[in-house]
Formats: C-alpha cells, sequence, structure tokens
C-alpha cells in the first residue's frame, strides 16, 4: 500500500536571534527539513507514492490512552473528535521542536496549502472532517501540523482506534470498516508501528497481537504501556525487572516502554499545562523504579522522557538510513523521466498534423512486416502463448460468447460428449506434437495444422446412398448412363457436405488464430529495441509499437484493418476450398490419380538429363499415378449390368461410394496444411502491406488523434516539470550529503 502523501514542507527554521554561530540549525531538524523537501516534491507535486521513506503509524483501542499520547507528544491539550463514533481516517501529524516559539501555531492542510489557523478551528475542522463521514471510513488523511517549544521532532500518523464494543449493527460495521483501513497500513513494511496499550497482563494487549499478524518478528514496533501508576503498589525489587519485561509473556526482541500520561479525575480542569503534568508524571515515573532497584537497561524503558529521547533517535536513524534509497530513488525516476521526454517529444513529431496519415499507415506497413517475422518462428514474442487444451478452450468460448448460431461443428464427430474429450483424445491417442507446450506464432500454426487435420479426417458421407437413390441416379434407360455416371451424381448430391462444413471448422480456427497474434506481433516489434539483433530489422519497429501501443487512434485503425483482412481472407479461403471440393466431386476420377510414384536414388540421372531420357521418363510418371484409376475403373467394370442383377449392382455401387469418398477425404486432409497455406496465410502475408497503406482517416479518427496529440503536448509539459523537480531534489539531497559527511 502507498504511504500517505506527506505535507508539503516549511521554509527551512532559523535560530533564534542571539544564538551562536553554527546554530542555525541543529543536524537532525535539518535532515528532517530536507527530507520533508524531498517528500513534498516528489509525491505532492508528481504523485509518486511509492516512495521509500519510513514512518511512524500509532495504533490502539479506544481509552487505552492513544489520544493522549499524541498530546504528550505535541506538548500541549487538544481534542480533535466531537461526538460518540471517534475518528474515522488517518490523521497525519507533523510535530516540530522550535525552541524560539513562545506560543504554539497551528496549520492545516488546504487546497494543498499549510494554513495557520487558531487551535480552536482546526480541532473544529478537524472534527469536521471526521464527522462528515458518518459511519464511513476512508484512507484519505487529514494534516495538521503543530509548532512549538514543548514538542517532540517527529511525524506520525494516527489511525482510527479499534473498536472492543459495539450497540448496534452500525458500530459493528464502523469497527469491521476501522479493522480493515488500519491493517492496510500494519502490513505495509515501511511503517514503524506505535503499539498503545494499557499496562496489565499480555494476553489483554489485542492491539499487540494484531501487530504480530503484520510483524511477527517485531522488527519496526515498539509497544507503550500506559497507566503505568496503576502498578506501583503492585511492583517490589524481586518483581520490577521481571515485569517490565512482560513476565516471559512478551518477546524479548520488542521495543518496549512502560509511562504514566498525563490524568486528571474527569469531570475537573487540570491545574497545570499539559507539559508540565507531563514532564511531572515522567519524573515520578523514574523515581519511582529507581527506588524500586531497576537495572539501568530497563530504568531507559520507563516514563515519557526516555520514550520521547528513543523516538527521535529513532526518527534521525530511519531517515539516515533512508538517504541511500532516496537517492537511488530519484536517479532511477530521472532517468525514467529523461527517456519519457524523448519519446514524448518522437511521438509529438509523429503526431504531426499533416502528418497524421502517412504515420498511421506507416505503423501498419511495419506491422505487416513484423506478422513475417513472427510466423517464421521468432523467440522475442511470449504474449499469448498457450498450449493447445487451452487454445481450444479459448477458442470454442470465444465463439460461445458470441451467442449466434454457428456456421461450422464444434466437434469433430457427435461422439465426443464434450470439448474435454476431444481434447483428452488429440492428447492421449493422437499425442499431437508440443501439446503441453505454451507456443505462438509460427510453432502454434504448424501445431494448429496438425489438429485441423485430425479435425478433418472425421468426416463421413453426408447421407446413406439407398437403392433408390442408385436406381433414380441411374436413369430410366439402362444403356444411356454408366456407373461412373452414377457414382458422380451420387458424390455430388450431398456426400460432401459434412467435408465442408468440417473446412468451416479449419476456416474459423486459422482466423481465430491470426488475429490472436496482433499483441505477439507488437511485443515483437517493441523487444527489438536494445536487443542483440536489433541491427537485423528496421530501426523504425520498435518506433512504430511505441506509437501503436500509447496511441488508440493508430492502434484501432491497424487492428480494425488487420481483423478486416484476416475476414476477407476467411471468406476467399472458404469459397476456394469450397471451389476445390465441388470441382473434386464433379470429376473425382482425376483427383484419384496420385504423383510420381517415387524419386531416383540414382542423383547423376537427374542432373542434365537428355531429350531421349525425357521422353523415357514422361510416359512412366503418366503410368505411375494412375494406379487407384486403374483399381477404380476395374471395379466399376465389374459392377453387373444386367437388370436381374440389379440388387448386387446397388450394392456394390453403394460400396463404391463410399470407397472413392473415402480416398477423397484422406487426399483433402493431407494436403489441408497445403490449402491452409496456399488459400489463407499466403495471400493473407503478401496482401496486408498493400491493404495497411490505403488506411483512411474518418472524421472520427481525426478528433481522436488531435486529441491524443493534445494530451502528449501536456503531459510532455508536466513530464519536464516533473525532472525540474526530480533533478531539483538530487541537488539538495546530494549538497546534504556532502555536507554531512564534511562535518
Amino acid at each position: 500500500r502507498a504511504l500517505p502523501r506527506p505535507a508539503p514542507a516549511f521554509p527551512p527554521r532559523r535560530a533564534p536571534a542571539g544564538a551562536p554561530a553554527g546554530a542555525a540549525m541543529s543536524k537532525k531538524t535539518d535532515l528532517l527539513d530536507v527530507l520533508s523537501e524531498v517528500k513534498t516534491r516528489v509525491q505532492d507535486k508528481l504523485g509518486i507514492v511509492d516512495f521509500p521513506m519510513p514512518q511512524f503509524i500509532i495504533i490502539g483501542s479506544q481509552s487505552v490512552g492513544k489520544s493522549r499520547l499524541i498530546e504528550s507528544l505535541a506538548g500541549e491539550q487538544f481534542n480533535f473528535i466531537s461526538g460518540t463514533l471517534g475518528s474515522r481516517r488517518p490523521t497525519i501529524l507533523e510535530f516540530r521542536n522550535v525552541e524560539s516559539a513562545t506560543e504554539s501555531k497551528w496549520f492545516v492542510l488546504e487546497n494543498n496549502k499549510w494554513q495557520h489557523k487558531p487551535t480552536s478551528e482546526v480541532m473544529t475542522f478537524v472534527g469536521q472532517a471526521h464527522s462528515s463521514l458518518g459511519t464511513d471510513v476512508t484512507e484519505e488523511p487529514i494534516y495538521v501540523r503543530i509548532e512549538s517549544k514543548m514538542c517532540v521532532d517527529m511525524q506520525i500518523v494516527d489511525l482510527p482506534g479499534y473498536r472492543s464494543y459495539a450497540a448496534d449493527e452500525g458500530g459493528r460495521k464502523l469497527a469491521d470498516k476501522i479493522e480493515k483501513l488500519n491493517q492496510t497500513f500494519l502490513y505495509d513494511q515501511r511503517n514503524v508501528v506505535i503499539c498503545v496499550e494499557e499496562a496489565g497482563d499480555a494476553a489483554n494487549l489485542s492491539s499487540l497481537r494484531r501487530v504480530a499478524e503484520a510483524d511477527p518478528h517485531f522488527k519496526r514496533s515498539i509497544l507503550v504501556r500506559n497507566k503505568l501508576d496503576k502498578y506501583y503498589g503492585d511492583l517490589d525489587k524481586s518483581t520490577v525487572n521481571k515485569w517490565l519485561e512482560g513476565h516471559g509473556d512478551l518477546p524479548k526482541n520488542l521495543k518496549k516502554f512502560a509511562l504514566t500520561l498525563p490524568h486528571w479525575q474527569e469531570g475537573t480542569a487540570p491545574g497545570k499545562t499539559l507539559a508540565q503534568m507531563r514532564d511531572e508524571m515522567a519524573k515520578q515515573d523514574l523515581n519511582k523504579f529507581a527506588t524500586l532497584g531497576t537495572t539501568k537497561s530497563y530504568l531507559d524503558t520507563v516514563g515519557f522522557n526516555n520514550f520521547a529521547r528513543y523516538m527521535e533517535k529513532r526518527t534521525e536513524r530511519m531517515f539516515v538510513e533512508a538517504i541511500g534509497p532516496v537517492l537511488a530513488k530519484l536517479r532511477d525516476l530521472e532517468a525514467s523521466m529523461a527517456q519519457r521526454t524523448e519519446e514524448l517529444q518522437e511521438e509529438i513529431e509523429q503526431c504531426d498534423p499533416t502528418q497524421m496519415l502517412a504515420t498511421v499507415r506507416a505503423c501498419g506497413m511495419s506491422f505487416a512486416n513484423c506478422l513475417t517475422h513472427v510466423m517464421e518462428g521468432v523467440i522475442r514474442s511470449d504474449i499469448n502463448r498457450v498450449p493447445l487444451d487451452d487454445e481450444l478452450r479459448d477458442f470454442h468460448g470465444y465463439h460461445q460468447k458470441l451467442g449466434c448460431n454457428l456456421s461450422f461443428e464444434p466437434l469433430p464427430s457427435a461422439d465426443f460428449g464434450s470439448l474435454e474429450d476431444y481434447i483428452e483424445y488429440l492428447r492421449g491417442h493422437i499425442k499431437v506434437p508440443a501439446f503441453e507446450v505454451a507456443i505462438n506464432g509460427g510453432a502454434q500454426f504448424t501445431r494448429l495444422m496438425f489438429e485441423v487435420e485430425t479435425f478433418l479426417r472425421f468426416s463421413e458421407i453426408g447421407i446413406e446412398t439407398k437403392k433408390r437413390d442408385v436406381l433414380q441416379s441411374f436413369g430410366i434407360s439402362m444403356g444411356s448412363v454408366t456407373w461412373s455416371d452414377v457414382v458422380v451424381k451420387l458424390l455430388n448430391h450431398d456426400a460432401h457436405k459434412p467435408l465442408q462444413q468440417r473446412v468451416a471448422y479449419v476456416g474459423e480456427r486459422v482466423r481465430w488464430f491470426f488475429k490472436q497474434q496482433k499483441d505477439p506481433i507488437v511485443q515483437f516489434m517493441k523487444s527489438l529495441k536494445g536487443s542483440p539483433d536489433e541491427k537485423l530489422y528496421s530501426v523504425l519497429y520498435s518506433r512504430h509499437a511505441k506509437l501503436i501501443e500509447e496511441n488508440q487512434t493508430i492502434k484501432k485503425m491497424v487492428f480494425e484493418t488487420f481483423d478486416t483482412v484476416v475476414d476477407r481472407q476467411l471468406k476467399q479461403f472458404l469459397d476456394l476450398f469450397k471451389s476445390t471440393l465441388q470441382a473434386t466431386f464433379s470429376n473425382p476420377w482425376v483427383f484419384l490419380k496420385k504423383t510420381t510414384a517415387k524419386l531416383e536414388d540414382d542423383m547423376e540421372q537427374c542432373l542434365l538429363p537428355s531429350l531421349d531420357d525425357t521422353k523415357a521418363r514422361i510416359p512412366q510418371e503418366i503410368m505411375s499415378r494412375t494406379g487407384i484409376e486403374r483399381t477404380v475403373a476395374r471395379w466399376i467394370g465389374d459392377v453387373p449390368m444386367e437388370p436381374h442383377r440389379i440388387d448386387e449392382a446397388v450394392d456394390q455401387v453403394q460400396l463404391l461410394v463410399l470407397k472413392v469418398y473415402s480416398h477423397i477425404r484422406s487426399q483433402v486432409c493431407d494436403q489441408v496444411e497445403l490449402f491452409c497455406e496456399s488459400f489463407f496465410k499466403l495471400p493473407l502475408l503478401r496482401r496486408l502491406e498493400e491493404d495497411m497503406n490505403k488506411i483512411e482517416l474518418s472524421p472520427v479518427d481525426l478528433e481522436g488523434y488531435e486529441a491524443r496529440r493534445s494530451k502528449l503536448l501536456k503531459d510532455s509539459t508536466a513530464n519536464s516539470y516533473g525532472l525540474k523537480e526530480v533533478k531539483e531534489c538530487l541537488k539538495i539531497l546530494s549538497n546534504f550529503q556532502v555536507k554531512s559527511m564534511a562535518a
């Protein structure tokens, strides 16, 4: 959780008139002022909350003396809260000890400026800030500053007190909200916790138990046990040290203090100032425990003055330790802001209104070029890398969310009860290569081809070929049509529809794959900057990636154009594949021819063949590919033509249709990767750059582009201002460090 922002720093305080030379301010006060100014510049002005600055937070239940401890640190009595609900937000209190002050001065932070107000107005202001929340809480703090010669020099965050009892449901809900609010502060490792408890049995220290959960080793915890005077009569020389130690019930490494804070009878006015009573109580505690023979190490943990002295030293030590991390953080900020300045200036130049369209097109063309590199299998892109099972789940989930009727079969066969059954089949039976490996780009496309080929092979013939269909296809005259024509008619009827439906699945899978590559392409373009192979690619890639990523208009135009081209290519793919299937089933005998039987073993025969060699080779190649065609022709020739053998002829024709379809399906599946490459991937890669170069900007796009440019100009101004502030902080802190080392 981010720390609450510190209040704006005050100008350095000067020593009172007549003070000796060099006494303008103590080293500790000087350090606090310097770091306060650095925090103010970085956190208040720049809004950077993740800053390595420590702070003290005070927690405790109601009525244990938490408010009185804060009053004692301030050196005077006050009461922020009026009403019964108590505090409901953090209050950041900055105490500054000013020896020259004749009276205390109170300030509150309003509109990011310190406003000096009378104490009564500050009480009212803070009380209203709490009461305005009703039964709610907020992490937004109130800032109060007190300057007094009675203050302890430190800054604390006062958190709402824990509620041990709630009279109604509203009170219980408020108590739960306060518990959660305080927990966010307790678990922040930069916070040092001051836990206030009433002195007594360790088993009753409820707030300390909460601290132990957040800081189990108590490295950043301090226990303050109040109302020590109640136990004066219970202690003697034999028990005092053990009591201060906690009788073994308190961790030894926990820093512990026991003290008595100012108190007086309810309903009466104190006869002295709170600062006077504070000092008297501190002296009383020390005297009492000294007479009991308390050892020195334990006596140093008794009384308010010892606690205040420890807190001042702890504050100084914490801030001294913070100088190094703060300097490192500032240098990192300076480097990142300087780089951001360059990037903003470069994008502003690219967003020149006269060059808007050219810039968008240039980004699109770079994107198109990098698609080729991603499909070649570059490893610089790890976005959208998925194993096959997740890929299939994402694909099916995407189409289910569309909520429309699918134009393809989602599963290869109705025998698969669910998608998970199909996934398990691919994993366990087919053993798809790289099934469990998270990949993208070209490697994912290759795996996709294996999966869609398997899917396509589940295509069965669309209808059952019945005797009536065979006779209907043959016609009236037994001599007018051949059995070969009958087979073609039956195949052309509805037999090929299941194959076409599964081809639609192939197309949708390929389209979805390409649309998932948009972010990997941009990541690849970005990753080139500063990489070893940066010189192998265009220097514009990383620049254009930055524009695509940060300029929503450019990103929208490039991605929409890419999606449009992919959708267009899907339609062309399906049309071409459909035409191929129609041609195949219209004349299946051509498709039944296979390729050349073998490759020559003797390489010498392939080199510089003579004309006679070529003449001899051609008939051999033609004959070698007609084996299946001759087999089918023989089967057709075996079908009887006699009318009285029509039943036998029908059975043979039905079997022949199944065999021819099976062979065509096998051939199509064998070549599905070739079809996807030829009808989808390669045309997409070739034409995408041309389409990107034809991008046009609509009036709405132009407005978005202008809005982006205006934002860039504002960001550039703010970043330059922030860089100036960071450099000033570095200068201030570095100078202080040098002076401290020289002192």
